[in-house]
């Protein structure tokens, strides 16, 4: 089975943090979310997964390279959901391709999934559910009819998983900028089918915010949504407060509701709540920290952010 994650987007509603970091490589669970998801990919019995990405790319092919059976596609402009898996086609196989976000948690089985495709009935199924925030698609029983643009049937969200079938790439521009939405339009106009299969039984998070990001630590942290076999380092009985065996704590150091420390200094009677400390940042002694992200050097990345 053939796999695509998208990860060459900018993460703009992650700035001034997607800076120093692309968003697929943000630390979940101190562990890079991309190379969870690859492995849960690979788990499920991927064996063959394209991953491109532009921005900060150097540190995405740094993260990746020797991984066997992953194909790095570096983009030098950019491409869009569409123009991305257009330039990717020379690297798929004569088979069925899944496509997920590389900055999305979810539950969705991806085998099933994918085995829930049915070329014979249509040529791109896409995982489909209710989620207020990002209903926008017109579903009409098991299939998709319209995006926000069709009267009728029921509004849901597109999850961002999806699987089609190559062939449906090859009407897109070559090196231009293209979103595969507007392909997806250009198939019901032909009268081709897009199934809808309805996945509100699973748990999704789209972690496109900094409020988005730590909500998701928060709920893996307190078990409110289950957690990834795939991590190589899963909480023990330390949950709700994860911290790397290599983070250095000073004394008196105070946690409240959870937080997630990676392989940084915290000064004496430094107290967080609900927050994330990434790798090789240091938190000053006596500092209070609530709903907050800590990076690397983070005074000077207050400063920098005014």
């Amino acid at each position: 089975m053939q796999a695509m994650i998208l990860a060459a987007g900018f993460g703009t509603r992650l700035l001034p943090y997607t800076k120093i970091c692309p968003k697929p490589l943000f630390p979940l669970l101190n562990e890079p979310f991309l190379l969870v998801t690859i492995r849960r990919l690979q788990a499920a019995g991927f064996d063959h997964i394209i991953v491109n990405c532009h921005y900060l790319r150097e540190q995405i092919v740094s993260a990746l390279a020797g991984m066997s059976g992953v194909i790095i596609q570096e983009e030098d402009t950019v491409l869009g959901t569409g123009g991305g898996l257009r330039l990717a086609l020379s690297n798929m196989r004569n088979e069925p391709l899944l496509v997920t976000n590389g900055d999305i948690y979810h539950t969705v089985n991806y085998r099933e999934l994918y085995h829930a495709h049915d070329s014979g009935k249509a040529v791109v199924t896409m995982a489909m559910h209710d989620y207020p925030r990002f209903n926008k698609v017109t579903v009409q029983g098991d299939y998709v009819t319209g995006f926000g643009d069709q009267e009728g049937g029921n509004l849901m969200a597109f999850t961002g998983l999806h699987v089609l079938e190559p062939d449906v790439l090859e009407y897109i521009p070559l090196n231009q900028e293209y979103s595969i939405i507007d392909r997806y339009r250009e198939i019901l106009l032909d009268g081709k089918k897009i199934r809808a299969l309805n996945v509100d039984d699973c748990s999704w998070t789209d972690m496109g915010t900094v409020d988005d990001y730590l909500a998701l630590h928060g709920k893996l942290l307190k078990k409110e949504i289950p957690l990834w076999e795939e991590f190589s380092h899963l909480p023990g009985e330390e949950f709700p407060f994860l911290v790397d065996e290599q983070a250095s704590l000073g004394k008196a150091v105070s946690f409240q509701d959870w937080v997630c420390i990676g392989r940084a200094q915290l000064a004496h009677k430094s107290n967080l709540q609900r927050c994330i400390v990434w790798d090789d940042a240091r938190v000053e002694e006596g500092t209070n920290y609530l709903d907050t992200l800590l990076v690397p050097d983070w005074a000077t990345f207050k400063r920098n952010i005014g």
